[in-house]
């Protein structure tokens, strides 16, 4: 089964949070959303999966600060470079 999550994090909130999630044809809908705004889409099944079960608006988990900090760094260093 084909899910999308999409995060957002900013400095003004304490974490990131789970901004918009789907399934099947709303994750392909996520996905084209995405690459239409240029953001980056990074393929990560396991991390979707466990993050899947939070709804729209939820904190990610401290359990999660960690990969999630390291994939937001990943991404600001991919933006700086273009």
């Amino acid at each position: 089964m084909k899910k999308a999550i999409a995060l957002e994090y900013r400095e003004d909130l304490p974490a990131p949070f789970i901004l918009a999630k789907g399934q099947e044809r709303m994750a392909e809908r996520l996905v084209e959303i995405a690459r239409e705004n240029e953001i980056e889409i990074l393929p990560m099944p396991e991390l979707t999966d466990s993050l899947f079960t939070l709804q729209i608006g939820d904190w990610i988990p401290e359990e999660f600060y960690r990969i999630v900090a390291e994939l937001l760094v990943f991404i600001y260093k991919v933006r700086n470079e273009k």
